[in-house]
Parts: structure tokens; sequence; C-alpha cells
């Protein structure tokens, strides 16, 4: 289980989602090494082993409700960036220098259909996003909510873990030089 900072890394997103005012629940398989949660556990399939997988499980357990969707290693989100998100109408997702970010977006029940279909494909949640064709949400507008690099910054690996130790110390660094593009 990987800390930034003294605390889970996940505990970082889950904080910004409840000072959201958002209902959190995190979505796992049954082998996560998670620690002591404070909310609901919901687990998916343990196949495959896919990002699409997490985000079937979370639209279908919204229970006809849009979701939110974010990833458990983005320590940078922000409330007011998941608040406004939720607000949108239909499915939004987050984009930054080019790439998508499906794992911070939110989908609406109409979207399952085309999800479904693109994991039983084994295709990119890249491709599921260009299916369900939603509001693309830039830098122009995750700007106001902060760096959209950081906002959207996965820590993935040993580097990015110290890249963002650096950055919650408060440390100047070049954002654009390592920004993670999100996986899918």
């Amino acid at each position: 289980m990987t800390a930034l900072g003294g605390r889970p890394l996940i505990a970082y997103p889950l904080e910004a989602a409840r000072a959201a005012g958002l209902e959190v629940a995190v979505i796992a398989k049954r082998r996560s090494v998670l620690p002591p949660l404070d909310c609901e556990l919901v687990l998916e399939p343990d196949l495959p082993r896919h990002p699409l997988c997490g985000i079937v499980a979370a639209v279908k357990h919204g229970g006809g409700r849009p979701v939110v969707v974010l990833a458990c290693d983005m320590p940078f989100l922000t409330a007011s960036l998941l608040w406004w998100l939720a607000g949108q109408r239909g499915a939004a997702v987050a984009q930054v220098d080019g790439c998508l970010q499906p794992l911070l977006a939110r989908y609406v029940p109409a979207n399952l259909p085309a999800l479904e279909r693109t994991l039983g494909e084994r295709a990119s949640a890249r491709a599921a996003v260009a299916r369900i064709d939603p509001v693309m949400v830039d830098e122009h507008a995750l700007v106001r909510f902060g760096d959209p690099r950081r906002l959207c910054f996965n820590v993935n690996d040993a580097r990015d873990l110290q890249l963002a130790r650096r950055w919650l110390a408060g440390e100047p660094t070049d954002a654009a030089a390592r920004f993670v593009r999100g996986r899918g």
C-alpha cells in the first residue's frame, strides 16, 4: 500500500470526493491491498484486469444515477473540481495535453451498454470514451480548479511518488516535465 505524506495514497481522492459532497464508494478487486476504509467497498469482478471493469462496476453501483469516477492514485484532485464535474449534464471526461483521462470523469447510466461492449472487446478505456461521446473537459476548463497536470496526475511508479512528495512539500517543479498520461 503506497503512502504519501504519512497517509495512504487513496486517502487524498476520497477526502476530495467527500469534501465535494459526493457519495463515496471504493471499487476494487477482491485481492486489492487497501487501508482500512470508512466508506462502502464494492467488489468488481476479478477478471478482466482492465480499467473499464471498475468504471462499469461504478456505473452499475450508481443505481441509475450519474457517477463521478476517479482513480485512487490521484492525490491532487480538488473538491471544487469534483463538485463541478458532478454537476455536468451527461458524460464528461477530463482531457489534458490531448490525452483523455477516463478515470477522472462523469458517466451516466446510458453509457453502460457502450462501456460493457468495449470491455467485452478488451478495447481501451479511451475507445469506450469515444463511443459515449462525452463533453471533453480540457485544460481551459480545468485551470480554474488548479494546474490541470497536477489535477490529473497519477502516481504509477516510484518516480511519480517522488514527484508527488515534492509537490506535497510545496517544492517548485516542472509539471509538464513529468506529467503522466492516464492509463486506459
